[in-house]
């Protein structure tokens, strides 16, 4: 039987759901492990859709994790500069096994100084905006870096967790759940990366998430001043 592992994710205002819950979903079928919802408190978050989540656990009382992981999400932009949520990481990361995000959380884990020569990956809209921590931007679904495991954009954070497991424990456990989720992506169409969907697509999405580009651009500058 494989040791038990502490795998704790977090969650905070403005979360993208999918990010949190699509390695969650993989994660609660490791063998033995314990999974934490953590949080600075134990009350109702909302996400960044109708969905609010109920942390279980504070930072306060957090055990040495195994796997650290951070999703992404609008909320990403307010723990760049907060210091409990950073303070929180590095020390999880000190004796963490494995340092992970999914999303724009490799925003805060950057912003924590954690990725400082690695290389990391992160949704497309935020990929530039990582070497501002130190860290070398990869466009791949999922980065490994030795114990740094980042994942892209939203639905990559199950490539991400499977990933993941079969580092952790094995191949044959990652295909199992795998096959038990029945993950067989078929896309009906191929707009899911900004290097093949239409030229138009591309630019409607850019043109909804213009208003909170600059808002995320000033935090990832901000954050990076303070590790200087």
């Amino acid at each position: 039987m494989p040791a038990p592992l502490d795998i704790g994710l977090l969650v905070f205002p403005r979360v993208t759901q999918l990010d949190f819950t699509g390695p969650l979903q993989v994660f609660a079928s490791v063998p033995g492990a314990k999974l934490h919802l953590i949080w600075k408190r134990i009350e109702p978050v909302p996400s960044d859709s109708v969905l609010s989540l109920t942390p279980t656990m504070t930072f306060a009382d957090c055990p040495q994790l195994d796997v650290i992981c951070v999703p992404g999400g609008a909320g990403t932009n307010d723990l760049l500069n907060d210091e409990d949520v950073l303070d929180f990481l590095r020390r999880q990361a000190e004796r963490a096994k494995y340092v992970t995000s999914v999303c724009t959380g490799s925003l805060a884990l950057g912003a924590a100084g954690l990725l400082q020569g690695y290389r990391a990956t992160t949704h497309w809209s935020a990929m530039e905006m990582l070497s501002q921590f130190g860290a070398t931007p990869t466009r791949t679904r999922v980065c490994v870096d030795r114990n740094r495991i980042t994942g892209g954009g939203v639905t990559a954070g199950i490539d991400f967790a499977l990933t993941l497991v079969s580092i952790m424990i094995d191949r044959a456990t990652a295909e199992a759940i795998q096959l038990s989720m029945e993950y067989n992506p078929a896309p009906p169409f191929n707009s899911g990366s900004p290097d093949t969907a239409p030229a138009e697509v591309l630019a409607l999405v850019k043109e909804r998430i213009a208003p909170n580009q600059p808002r995320r651009l000033d935090a990832v500058k901000r954050a990076a001043a303070r590790l200087m």
